[in-house]
Parts: structure tokens; C-alpha cells; sequence
């Protein structure tokens, strides 16, 4: 049983993280949805609350857990015994910086494989910034981002999407 390790901010989750998170339990026996404390970013939500929205979302999905890590993804996949890092590329200039991730990653341990996935077409140019920088403007986003997310969402930016 190959287990895999998706890790991202999720801030928030978008129905694209959710696409892939769907796809990649097919393809391995464990998947972990490892949410990143990036301290160059600043998050909307705090990690607790990215975790709930992962995890409302994901109850479909048996194999798929979901962690939390501040360091390097590269000594958490050891720890967990993980070969294979998940990441989404949903164009070039995606490809370019996940590329040069992943040549770091190798470079930290050989042993784990960075496997590539697109998402489907309709959520090629969905990512979190937009989903946030829409919701400044009390935009719908239930299109865009599962039903715990839009709630969150809500409760977060006191807003009230697609009246």
C-alpha cells in the first residue's frame, strides 16, 4: 500500500484541490492532505480551520487523511514513511515552479518520487487567491469551492454569497 502526500496551504480548499485529492485516492492505498504552515504567507483561515474544510470535504473518500506540518514536506514524508509527493499543475508557469520543487525535494531525499496531476479543464484556473480575492467582493463561489468552504467563507468574511 503506497502511501502518498499531498501537501498545499488550502486557504481555501477549491473544488480543483478537491478534484485532485479525488483522483490521487484512486491511485494510491493512503493519501495524506498535509496542510503547510507557509510563514511567508499570511492565511485567511488558521490551520484548524483549513483542516475542517478538508476534512467536511473529503468524508466520501476512505482512504484520505488529513495532517498539518510547519517543516520541510520532505522529513514529514519520511517520518510517515511516504515515497510520493502529489502536486497540481494547472499550467506552464505552474509546471516551472512545481518543477523546481520538486528537483529540491530529490535533492533533500532521492527516495521520494514528485508525481504530477492536472486537474479537469473547468477547474484549470481556479486557485485560492482568486476564490478569496472574488469573495472580497461578495461574489457566489459555490461553484468554486466545496459546500464547507463556502459556509467557512461566509462565517469568516461575514459575507452572503450568491443571494
Amino acid at each position: 500500500m503506497k502511501t502518498a502526500i499531498y501537501p498545499g496551504t488550502f486557504d481555501p480548499l477549491t473544488n480543483g484541490h478537491l478534484d485532485l485529492i479525488e483522483r490521487a485516492s484512486k491511485l494510491f492505498g493512503k493519501l495524506i492532505v498535509l496542510v503547510g504552515e507557509n510563514k511567508s504567507k499570511k492565511p485567511l483561515f488558521d490551520v484548524k480551520e483549513r483542516i475542517y474544510m478538508i476534512e467536511q470535504s473529503i468524508k466520501h473518500l476512505n482512504n484520505v487523511t488529513v495532517d498539518s506540518n510547519e517543516g520541510l514536506t520532505v522529513e514529514y514524508a519520511r517520518k510517515h514513511k511516504a515515497k510520493i509527493l502529489v502536486r497540481g499543475v494547472r499550467a506552464f508557469a505552474d509546471f516551472e515552479y512545481e518543477l523546481q520543487m520538486a528537483i529540491m525535494n530529490r535533492k533533500l531525499d532521492e527516495s521520494i518520487e514528485t508525481v504530477f496531476l492536472m486537474p479537469k479543464n473547468e477547474y484549470s484556473y481556479l486557485n485560492s487567491s482568486l476564490i478569496k480575492g472574488i469573495s472580497d467582493f461578495d461574489a457566489n463561489v459555490k461553484d468554486f469551492v466545496p459546500d464547507a468552504v463556502v459556509k467557512m467563507l461566509k462565517t469568516k468574511m461575514g459575507k452572503n454569497y450568491g443571494k
